[in-house]
């Protein structure tokens, strides 16, 4: 159904692989369009407990098609924004399922952006990522920087962005970019066993979860102790809250449904 992506649903798994590979899989309007449109497919399937974003071939995003962006005359980089690549983070973000970047090869300039967006961040030790806005003349977009300063602090930021450097997997687990680096070989293991968890996870909380820390970023501790409770009184009436509680009294292994 899709031309640039490769869509697969499997046990509570949604696996979205930006499928491009020719050009490292760079970001063209239609990759734009339909991504949109697959995170809000996503969204209302209430079958799907878990998010995997992954590229195929050797690159995760090479970022922007600049060959496609260079036949595009008169066109406003804002407009592109906020049309095309600000709806993608935006779902994202406000998803309220868990999304495990699911790393393979390079992320640069909106593809660094892309993988930063997600929850979770499993890097094969072929990995990178780069901020290479500024070797075309342009600032970093689609949330970088925004997630950058929070990730590894205000002055590592502006390194990255200032000078476009190449952060390899090891260095990115040291700087706090990516949870967890593995060899190339044992990356789609890994991921499998972390989707399959989140899969049996009780995923209103998880979903609450995030929304929560994303607030946090911009409130103070009352704010997040009122909303604290507003949020532990919709987890408390959820089946999974009931089912986990029940678990734990008769000391067995919760089912959690995601309900």
């Amino acid at each position: 159904m899709y031309e640039t992506l490769l869509l697969q649903i499997s046990d509570g798994i949604a696996t979205i692989t930006l499928n491009r590979p020719e050009v490292y899989n760079a970001v063209n309007e239609k990759l734009t369009d339909e991504l949109q449109d697959i995170l809000k497919q996503i969204a209302r399937n209430n079958e799907v407990r878990v998010l995997v974003l992954t590229g195929s071939g050797k690159a995760f995003c090479s970022g922007q098609d600049l060959k496609e962006a260079a036949q595009l005359e008169n066109r406003s980089l804002s407009d592109s924004l906020h049309k095309r690549y600000n709806p993608v983070i935006r779902a994202m973000r406000e998803l309220p399922k868990p999304i495990i970047g699911k790393l393979n090869g390079v992320a640069a300039g909106a593809g660094c952006s892309l993988i930063l967006a997600c929850d979770m961040i499993i890097a094969s030790e072929a990995a990178s990522l780069s901020q290479l806005f500024i070797n075309i003349g342009l600032v970093p977009d689609s949330g970088s920087s925004f997630f950058l300063p929070r990730l590894v602090g205000s002055l590592k930021a502006f390194e990255l962005c200032t000078l476009g450097t190449k952060v390899n997997a090891h260095d990115a687990l040291e700087l706090g970019l990516v949870n967890q680096v593995v060899t190339a070989e044992a990356l789609d293991k890994t991921v499998q066993q972390l989707a399959e968890r989140y899969a049996a996870a009780p995923t209103k909380a998880i979903g609450l979860i995030k929304k929560m820390l994303q607030k946090s970023g911009s409130a103070t501790l009352n704010d997040m102790l009122d909303y604290e409770a507003y949020c532990q009184d919709i987890a408390g009436q959820s089946t999974d809250f009931r089912e986990g509680v029940a678990a734990f009294l008769e000391k067995r292994t919760a089912r959690f449904t995601g309900n």
